[in-house]
């Protein structure tokens, strides 16, 4: 069985997280994908550890770097920027994500190759842009997750601003650096004409911001921190229960009956102050003391069991080992085994795209640095 991108080959710059996000998805949907990396030390995140696997790899860098190769080219030395421009020209997708103006620099930018090769797609990944202004701020996620407005809206209480437990900007980024990349694809395939693919974090970011930087652009409203609540539905957060918090995500009026309805108190949902979402939301307070109330007098588990049949969205709050163990009850088989030679099989998280013609594919474990020469991938 072949992947939807079987022959497309990507000559990946990129380090880091969103960059090689992006390119290991790609892999994973057939491409053949060679990581660019510096000898002897390699990818930054080769060194970023704790935690470190069985066998001392950085699972880290193990997270994003599986269907790929890995060649070791000097970019500062002539010889080292011959090679990485016969890699480039030799592809069908340059992914790379150093600072504006560098890959420029060492004459294998998008200029410098698209006349050899007029249907390359070649995706930039920057923290602000391109331009003169954007170039000058460094890109990194903490950075952007706070210059463009996510710790504004996230924490506890207007006091304490918070990061998200992971870096999402770059996860999202590298999301859409790789639908810009199948986009510019299925151009070049069309055409033979290719493009310079750019996304920016601060870009990324303010488009996921949706609902809230939409509520800026749209109404000239500044969200502000509501914790775990939600700004425009109620009850949609999380609740103490007698030992541990639940959360609830009632979304329409006929969930909230529902909701009242196995709580015991079927009347809440013919109040006026309760009766629609609006109401809900402007009598949050009073509502979440009711809420708070019946919740603390059964565990998160039982009312999980309760809620769930009654069409009540709600589940308790799962460190990863509980997230991990209800994708395997689901059926979602999260984890993915890859063998890898002379060690043991690398333990990965599975791709959340489900494809019935071209899945994707585990072909190769995260590779080790240098792993394949220069000959070996331009052969």
């Amino acid at each position: 069985m072949t992947g939807a991108l079987d022959g497309v080959r990507v000559a990946d710059f990129s380090r880091v997280l969103a960059g090689p996000y992006a390119t290991m998805l790609l892999g994973d949907l057939g491409a053949d994908v060679i990581k660019v990396e510096r000898p002897g030390l390699g990818d930054d995140t080769r060194h970023w550890g704790p935690p470190f696997d069985a066998d001392g790899r950085a699972t880290y860098f193990e997270s994003v770097n599986r269907n790929k190769r890995s060649v070791t080219i000097d970019l500062r030395s002539e010889e080292g920027r011959a090679q990485a421009r016969a890699l480039a020209l030799s592809a069908d997708v340059v992914v790379e994500n150093f600072a504006p103006g560098t890959m420029a620099r060492f004459g294998l930018g998008y200029d410098d190759l698209r006349e050899e090769r007029p249907d390359l797609v070649y995706a930039s990944v920057s923290g602000f842009g391109d331009s003169p202004e954007g170039a000058a701020l460094p890109g990194y996620d903490l950075l952007v997750q706070a210059c463009g407005g996510l710790m504004s809206i996230t924490g506890p209480d207007a006091t304490t601003p918070t990061k998200a437990g992971v870096a999402v900007v770059d996860v999202i980024t590298g999301l859409h650096c790789a639908v810009g990349v199948l986009a510019a694809l299925q151009h070049a395939q069309r055409t033979g004409q290719g493009q310079h693919v750019q996304v920016s974090l601060l870009g990324s970011l303010l488009s996921a911001l949706v609902n809230q930087s939409g509520a800026f652009v749209g109404a000239g409203v500044v969200p502000g921190i509501l914790g775990n609540a939600h700004p425009s539905i109620t009850p949609y957060e999380s609740y103490a229960t007698a030992d541990r918090p639940l959360v609830v995500a009632v979304g329409n009026d006929g969930q909230f009956r529902s909701l009242a309805g196995v709580l015991g108190h079927p009347e809440w949902a013919d109040d006026e102050r309760f009766a629609t979402n609006p109401a809900r939301v402007a009598h949050r307070h009073e509502l979440n003391g009711l809420l708070a109330a019946c919740l603390r007098t059964r565990g998160a588990d039982e009312w999980w069991a309760l809620l769930t049949p009654a069409g009540v969205p709600c589940g308790p709050i799962n460190d990863l080992a509980a997230a991990f163990a209800l994708a395997e009850r689901v059926g979602l088989a999260p984890v993915v085994e890859i063998p890898r030679e002379g060690a043991a099989a690398a333990r990965q998280v599975a791709s959340p795209v489900t494809l019935s013609v071209t899945p994707a594919s585990y072909r190769l474990a995260p590779p080790s640095l240098g792993s394949s020469g220069i000959a070996e991938v331009l052969a």
